[in-house]
C-alpha cells in the first residue's frame, strides 16, 4: 500500500485520529499509514491481503448493483447540500479532475466511486458499469467524455422511469496510480428549493432518497457542511441526526476550512471551534478541509501538487498565524485532506475485515438460494417439454385450489379475515351490487362491518336476503286493476269472485317484486364465492412456501395456465348462479301458480299471516349491535323490520263474500247496499268455529246480477276487502319462500357444488382436453422467451457469486 507520498507527492508527516469513536480501527490505520512491520521491512503480503480484500468487495458491490442484492457491504455513504463541497472532495480523493460539477450528478442519481490504487496506471481509467450487468464497458480517459457518460445515463433513466430522481445508481471503476483503495457513494445535494423546470417535490424526495440510501447500518455516512454554516444553524445535521443520532457511523467534514480560519486570532477561538463541543458530542471530531479553488486547464499532477500545498498553507496559518497557535496534539489530526483520505481508506479496509466473516456467510446462503432458484427454472423449462409431467403438476395445483376453497366455506380463520375479507358495503361496491330492487330502506344485517369471507360470508348475505324480502310490502293496488280481475271472475264463474281477484293480484305482485330480490340474492352469493379463489390462491402459495422450499413442478410463471385456472372457476360460479336463479324462480312460479292452494292458520291479530318456522340463529357480533334501530331485526322475532299496516291487518281472519248479481258489478259498491232488493236468506255454516253468513243474491229489474258484500256487521266495499286479502297472499307466498324453498336451494345449489363437484368440473374443463389444446395454456406468447431470460440472468447471478464466494473464502482463510 503506497502513503500519502506516493499519492500527491512529499506532504508533512501527521498523526492519525486516535479517540474513542475510532480505536477499533486504530490497527488498520497503522498499517495503512506506515506500510511495514516491526522491523521496518515493508510487507508486501499484507499489502496484497489489502488490495485482494478491497477487490473482493469492488466485485461484489458490482454484483450487488446489477443483480439487486441484499448484502451488507461495508461503504462509505457521502452526504450534504449543495456547494458544500461534495463534488471538490471526490476529485480530490481520484487525484484527478473529471468536471463533475458541471453535470449536477449528485443531484439526481447517486454515483458509486471505486477508486482501485493501481500503481502501473500513470492516467486514470475509468469504467462504467453497464446497467442491469455487472459487466464494465471500455476504458474512457477524456474528462470531458466522463461527465458526458454521467449525465447522458441520468438523463436517459430518468426518462425511462418518468421521474426526477432516482436512487438507482451509476457505477464508475477508477484505476490510477495516485487514488486510493476507497468506495464512496455520491449521493444528490439536499436543496431547499427545486430548480426551474423540476417538480416542485423535488427537495422532498432528494431528502427521503438519500435517508434509504444511508439507513443501512452497515454504511458510514460521510457528511459534509461548509465552515460558514454554524453548528447551531445547520440545516442538514438534524436529517443525519434522524439517520445516526449518536454519529456512531457519521464522519463529519468541514468543508473550505480557509474561509473560516481568517476570522480567527487567538488560540482559544480556534480551539473552541474545532472541539464543536455542545453540538456534536465528546467523541465526535470533525475533520477540517480546504481544497483549491482554481478551476483554470491544469494537469493532474498540478492539481494534486495544489491540493498537497493547501494542506501546507493550512497548518502554517494554524501554527503561526494564531496567537498561541493551537492544540496540534488534540486536532491536527482532523486537520487537512491528506489525513482524512487516509482515515477514510484505513476505516474503510477495517471494516471490510471486520465483516469478511459475516459476508462470507450471507454469500454461501445466497448461492444455495441462486442454486434452487435456477433448479426450478431448470425443472420448469423441462416439465413444458414433459406433458405427462406438466399435467400432473397442475392437476396437483388445481386440486389445492378446490380443497382449500371447501375449507374455506365450511369456516376458516386463515388467511387473516381482517386482510381478505369483505364488509357488506365492500361487497356491494366491488360486486356492483347496490340496495337491492324495490327497496328505499337501508338494509343492515348482523355483522354488516366485519370482514368475511367463506362460508360466514354466505349466510350473512342470505340473512340479508331475508331481511329485504320481510321488508317488502305489497303494493298498492289501483281500482283499475281490481275492477278488470273482478268483472274477469265474476264473468266465469259467478262465485268466489273476491277470494280469486285477491289471489290473482297477490301472485303478481310476488312475481313482479320478489323476483328480483331472488336474482340479486343469487348475484350477492355469486360474488361472495368468487371472492374464495384468489384467496385460496393465497393459501396455496403459503402451503407451498412452508414446505422445504418449492415443489417440483410448480405453477409459478405460468400466466396462462392461471388465467385458464380462474376463467374455468368463475365459469363455474356462474353456472351455478343460472341454475340457482332458474331453481328458485321454479318455486316461485309454483307457488304463485293459480293451481296451488296454501293452507295455514292465520296468526292471532293478523289478516291470515302465518309466522312459519322459527328462522336460523343469527349471532351479532359487530358493535353496536344491540342498537334495534340501526340493524334490521330477525323477520321471525318480536318486531318486523317492515309491519304490516294496521289498514292492512284489521278485520280478523279470513271470510267468504255475499255475492249478488247485479248488471253493472263495481268493486266501489257498499257491502250493506240494498237498494229495495230482494235478499234470500240461508243458513249460516259453522266452519272452524267462526260463522260463514250466506250469500245474497240480487235480481236486476232489467235482469243479470251484481257483486254485493257480505252480509253482517261488517262494512266496507268489495274493494277494501280484496286489498286486505290480497296482502294476506303476499304475505303467504313470501312466507313460504323465504322459510321453506329458497334458502335450501341457494345452500344446494350453490354451496354443495363448490365443496362436492368443483374439482370434478374443474378437472373437465382443463385437462380432458387433448394435448395439443392442453399446451396452449402454457406455450402462449412470451412464455418459453420469459423463462429463458430468466434462467440466463440466475446463470449469471450464480456463476458471479460463486466467484465473491471463493474470494472471500481465501480472504477469510488469511484473516
Amino acid at each position: 500500500m503506497a502513503t500519502a507520498d506516493g499519492f500527491y507527492g512529499g506532504s508533512t508527516p501527521v498523526k492519525t485520529p486516535t479517540n474513542s469513536k475510532h480505536k477499533s480501527s486504530s490497527t488498520a490505520r497503522k498499517m495503512h499509514q506506515n506500510g511495514s512491520t516491526d522491523n521496518g521491512v515493508v510487507s508486501s503480503s499484507s499489502s496484497a491481503a489489502v488490495r485482494s480484500r478491497f477487490e473482493a468487495y469492488n466485485r461484489l458491490q458490482a454484483a450487488a448493483v446489477a443483480f439487486g442484492e441484499k448484502l451488507p457491504i461495508p461503504e462509505i455513504v457521502a452526504v450534504g447540500g449543495q456547494s458544500d463541497g461534495k463534488s471538490s472532495l471526490l476529485e480530490a480523493l481520484l487525484g484527478f479532475r473529471f468536471n463533475v460539477r458541471e453535470v449536477e450528478m449528485g443531484t439526481r442519481r447517486p454515483l458509486v466511486l471505486q477508486m482501485v490504487h493501481e500503481p502501473t496506471s500513470l492516467e486514470p481509467r475509468c469504467r462504467f458499469q453497464e446497467e442491469d450487468s455487472e459487466e464494465y464497458g471500455n476504458p474512457i480517459i477524456s474528462a470531458s467524455a466522463i461527465a458526458d457518460l454521467i449525465k447522458s445515463r441520468t438523463e436517459a433513466h430518468l426518462r425511462k422511469i418518468q421521474a426526477a430522481v432516482s436512487k438507482k445508481p451509476i457505477v464508475m471503476r477508477v484505476e490510477y496510480a495516485h487514488c486510493p483503495n476507497l468506495t464512496i457513494i455520491d449521493t444528490p445535494g439536499f436543496v431547499l428549493k427545486a430548480k426551474k423546470g423540476e417538480p416542485e417535490n423535488t427537495p422532498e424526495e432528494i431528502l427521503a432518497m438519500v435517508k434509504s440510501l444511508a439507513a443501512p447500518p452497515h454504511r458510514i455516512l460521510l457528511f459534509l457542511q461548509q465552515s460558514s454554516v454554524e453548528w447551531c444553524s445547520s440545516l442538514w445535521l438534524d436529517a443525519i441526526r434522524e439517520i445516526d443520532p449518536t454519529f456512531r457511523r457519521t464522519i463529519i467534514v468541514v468543508s473550505k476550512f480557509d474561509n473560516r480560519l481568517k476570522e480567527f486570532t487567538d488560540k482559544w477561538e480556534v480551539d473552541r471551534y474545532l472541539s464543536a463541543s455542545g453540538y456534536l458530542g465528546e467523541n465526535t471530531h470533525p475533520f477540517f478541509v480546504a481544497l483549491p479553488k482554481d478551476r483554470g486547464t491544469i494537469t493532474n499532477e498540478e492539481f494534486r501538487r495544489q491540493i498537497s500545498t493547501v494542506d501546507g498553507e493550512i497548518l502554517r496559518q494554524l501554527r503561526d498565524g494564531i496567537k498561541g497557535g493551537f492544540d496540534e496534539e488534540k486536532y491536527g489530526p482532523f486537520i487537512g485532506f491528506t489525513h482524512l483520505k487516509e482515515f477514510l481508506e484505513a476505516e474503510l479496509q477495517s471494516r471490510y475485515k471486520e465483516a469478511a466473516p459475516v459476508t462470507l456467510a450471507l454469500l454461501e446462503q445466497r448461492c444455495s438460494e441462486v442454486n434452487s432458484e435456477l433448479t426450478r427454472i431448470e425443472s420448469k423449462l423441462m416439465g413444458i417439454s414433459d406433458i405427462a409431467c406438466l399435467r400432473r403438476s397442475a392437476m396437483l395445483h388445481v386440486a389445492s385450489i378446490c380443497d382449500h376453497v371447501g375449507s374455506l366455506i365450511e369456516g376458516a380463520a386463515d388467511p387473516a379475515p381482517e386482510q381478505f375479507g369483505k364488509t357488506t358495503e365492500e361487497e356491494k361496491t366491488e360486486s356492483g351490487i347496490g340496495s337491492w330492487p324495490g327497496l328505499t330502506v337501508v338494509i343492515k344485517p348482523p355483522n354488516a362491518s366485519l370482514k368475511l369471507y367463506g362460508g360466514a360470508a354466505f349466510e350473512r348475505v342470505m340473512h340479508e336476503f331475508r331481511c329485504a324480502a320481510y321488508s317488502i310490502e305489497c303494493p298498492q293496488i289501483s281500482r283499475e286493476k281490481v275492477a278488470n280481475i273482478l268483472l274477469a271472475h265474476a264473468g266465469r264463474s259467478g262465485s268466489g269472485g273476491v277470494s280469486e281477484a285477491a289471489a290473482d293480484i297477490a301472485r303478481a305482485a310476488a312475481r313482479a317484486w320478489i323476483a328480483p330480490l331472488l336474482d340479486t340474492a343469487c348475484d350477492r352469493l355469486a360474488f361472495v364465492l368468487s371472492n374464495l379463489f384468489d384467496i385460496a390462491i393465497e393459501c396455496t402459495r403459503r402451503n407451498d412456501s412452508s414446505e422445504n422450499g418449492k415443489r417440483d413442478g410448480d405453477m409459478d410463471g405460468h400466466v396462462g395456465f392461471h388465467a385458464s385456472v380462474r376463467r374455468s372457476y368463475n365459469m363455474f360460479i356462474r353456472d351455478l348462479s343460472k341454475q340457482c336463479k332458474q331453481l328458485v324462480r321454479h318455486h316461485l312460479d309454483s307457488v304463485t301458480s293459480p293451481y296451488c292452494r296454501l293452507y295455514y292458520p292465520p296468526m292471532p291479530g293478523q289478516l291470515g299471516l302465518s309466522p312459519g318456522p322459527a328462522s336460523p340463529f343469527i349471532l351479532d357480533m359487530s358493535e353496536g349491535s344491540q342498537d334495534v334501530d340501526q340493524e334490521n331485526i330477525d323477520p321471525n322475532g318480536q318486531q318486523h323490520n317492515t309491519p304490516v299496516k294496521e289498514k292492512e291487518v284489521k278485520g280478523g281472519g279470513q271470510r267468504e263474500s255475499q255475492l249478488t248479481v247485479p248488471e253493472t258489478p263495481s268493486p266501489d259498491q257498499a257491502s250493506d247496499q240494498a237498494c229495495g232488493i230482494k235478499k234470500e236468506s240461508v243458513n249460516f255454516v259453522e266452519v272452524g268455529g267462526r260463522k260463514r253468513q250466506a250469500r245474497v243474491v240480487a235480481r236486476n229489474p232489467r235482469g243479470g246480477l251484481w257483486l254485493d258484500a257480505e252480509v253482517g256487521p261488517r262494512k266496507g266495499s268489495a274493494y277494501s276487502e280484496i286489498c286486505q286479502l290480497a296482502v294476506q297472499h303476499f304475505g303467504r307466498i313470501r312466507e313460504v319462500l323465504i322459510e321453506r324453498n329458497v334458502p335450501s336451494t341457494l345452500n344446494s345449489g350453490l354451496l354443495t357444488p363448490c365443496r362436492d363437484r368443483l374439482v370434478v368440473a374443474l378437472g373437465v374443463d382443463l385437462f380432458a382436453v387433448n394435448d395439443e389444446k392442453f399446451m396452449n395454456m402454457f406455450m402462449m406468447p412470451g412464455v418459453v422467451d420469459f423463462l429463458k431470460k430468466e434462467h440466463e440472468n440466475l446463470l449469471k447471478r450464480r456463476n458471479i457469486l460463486h466467484s465473491c464466494l471463493n474470494e472471500f473464502r481465501s480472504i477469510a482463510r488469511a484473516l
